[in-house]
């Protein structure tokens, strides 16, 4: 049934998007969205889903609010379902009351889907709670940037000035200047505390503490600017103390995550955690194989063997993907005993009925043929279900160590097909911290993108991290050393070496 859904997308940070939200994008045949929805929220909506961009920052709008309600309203008689993302709250100075008049004028069926205001989102993050038992026990919103066509103001700058309120400004960076000058002049105190925050709850949320007297000053020091909230109010003294969104080490830091988009999700979310800012530059693609005929020969034979090997939890998931279109299960693995190298392949097994027998301590070929020997793989027959493009160590150590060794190609990896462009204008723009290596195969693709020499030009400001000794001697090759290296050889311990040197870099800075 057509419908038009006015989505509050909440404040910036994704975790903040209600469910409903979700499972609204989830089902939508067009999607209509402003510049303030984070653009990683169209990674719920349907892969043939249209979706229509229509701006709306500080005043530059893409598409004329007229225009908007003309096409939700369009998409509707068309028989659509429509989700119209509005960052924020729709009904909190976010003109979803005005689309939904339109919508009902025009005999539209619409369903309000609330947000989380940055009004409340904003100064949490930023420590700031808008009411306190000692400090405030009501609080007020305001548009700091008013309808140009109203005579006059709207506002009781005496009643405003006089209230013992938190005062929550929207939109007021422009006019911080005469909010502040108005506040006082009707008799504020120039000493009462007030904030800004920035681009709150998201990797680049920045916040900053005056008086009301010197904000303004203060705020076009710093260069704050649109989108910014300003908080009024003693509340803001509770500000250094319940700070903690921006004791984050990686808190506005860029990081390029190379691996590929299937892969992608647990270092990005490991790094935002932290508040790194990720950019997603795959520099590969994982691919089944055209011609999967020797896998469902292999699955079909599979307690032939003594040993299954995995390597990566890629591995695991096409070649159960091959056995599942073959009608197998686990079951066919038989007595065959099972290795995974890694704690994510491990898991992948796992989640698809299979203990792992084997796991070493540490994931290297040597550790690996180490622990199978001591197990007896010597004479058992071998196989190692993996990558076609993978080096050839594993097999080679345990053939020399007496194992009768098949390797089974189960996916390819290939250079993905990516625009280096955003990344190089970041790098321009110094919002990149560090690009992450977790493979040979992802050091070598992204070279093919962005030679070494036009890199050279961005260090030592940005800085490599990588995963293990072999990824460190690739990325020697083309000249450079590694920045940071995870003890571990794993996605967490690459996370975490990154955040504890960011940590420290921020406790030698002044």
């Amino acid at each position: 049934m057509p419908k038009v859904y006015l989505l509050g997308a909440g404040p910036g940070d994704p975790g903040l998007l209600t469910l409903k939200a979700k499972a609204v994008l989830e089902t939508a045949d067009v999607v209509v969205y402003d510049y303030l929805a984070n653009k990683s929220f169209l990674d719920f909506c349907r892969p043939d889903a249209v979706i229509h961009y229509v701006g709306k920052k500080g005043g530059d709008h893409t598409l004329p609010q007229d225009q908007i309600n003309r096409l939700l309203v369009e998409k509707a008689k068309e028989g659509k379902v429509v989700a119209r993302l509005k960052g924020g709250d729709p009904y909190v100075f976010g003109r979803g009351a005005e689309e939904a008049e339109e919508l009902l004028d025009a005999g539209v069926s619409f369903e309000v889907v609330p947000g989380v205001t940055s009004a409340v989102a904003a100064p949490a993050y930023a420590g700031i709670p808008l009411t306190h038992r000692a400090y405030a026990s009501s609080v007020s919103f305001i548009t700091g940037h008013e309808d140009p066509t109203k005579p006059g103001s709207a506002h009781d700058w005496d009643a405003l000035a006089k209230s013992a309120s938190t005062l929550v400004f929207f939109m007021g960076v422009k006019n911080l200047p005469e909010i502040a000058r108005n506040l006082m002049a009707a008799g504020r105190p120039g000493t009462t505390p007030a904030a800004l925050v920035r681009w709150g709850t998201t990797c680049r949320h920045r916040s900053l503490a005056a008086d009301l007297a010197s904000i303004a000053e203060k705020a076009q020091a710093a260069g704050f600017a649109a989108p910014s909230l300003l908080v009024v109010g003693e509340v803001v003294r509770l500000r250094d103390r319940l700070g903690w969104f921006e004791k984050r080490p990686l808190l506005g830091k860029g990081v390029v995550v190379t691996r590929s988009r299937e892969q992608a999700s647990d270092l990005v979310r490991l790094l935002s955690d932290q508040g790194a800012c990720c950019y997603e530059f795959p520099s590969i693609a994982i691919a089944p194989l055209a011609d999967d005929a020797p896998v469902r020969r292999a699955g079909r034979e599979l307690a032939s063997f003594d040993w299954v090997i995995f390597t990566s939890a890629n591995g695991v998931a096409h070649f159960f993907a091959v056995l599942a279109a073959e009608g197998l299960d686990a079951r066919t693995f038989g007595q065959a005993r099972v290795a995974a190298i890694g704690p994510a392949t491990e898991k992948a097994l796992g989640e698809r009925g299979i203990r792992a027998d084997f796991v070493p301590e540490r994931f290297v070929a040597e550790s690996v043929v180490e622990g199978l020997l001591g197990l007896g793989v010597a004479g058992k027959r071998v196989l190692i279900p993996r990558a076609r493009q993978a080096r050839e160590v594993l097999p080679e150590k345990l053939a020399e160590a007496g194992a009768e060794v098949t390797v089974l190609p189960v996916y390819e990896t290939r250079p993905a097909d990516q625009d280096p462009g955003e990344i190089l204008d970041a790098m321009r723009a110094g919002e990149i911290g560090y690009v992450t290596f977790t493979s040979s195969s992802t050091v070598d693709n992204f070279f093919a993108k962005i030679p070494p020499e036009t890199f050279r030009e961005f260090t030592p400001g940005v800085q490599c991290a990588v995963i293990g000794p072999i990824t460190a001697r690739t990325l020697a090759n083309y000249g450079f050393t590694p920045d940071v290296s995870a003890e571990e050889f794993t996605i967490p311990a690459l996370a975490r070496a990154i955040a504890d040197h960011a940590a420290r870099e921020n406790e030698i800075r002044p």
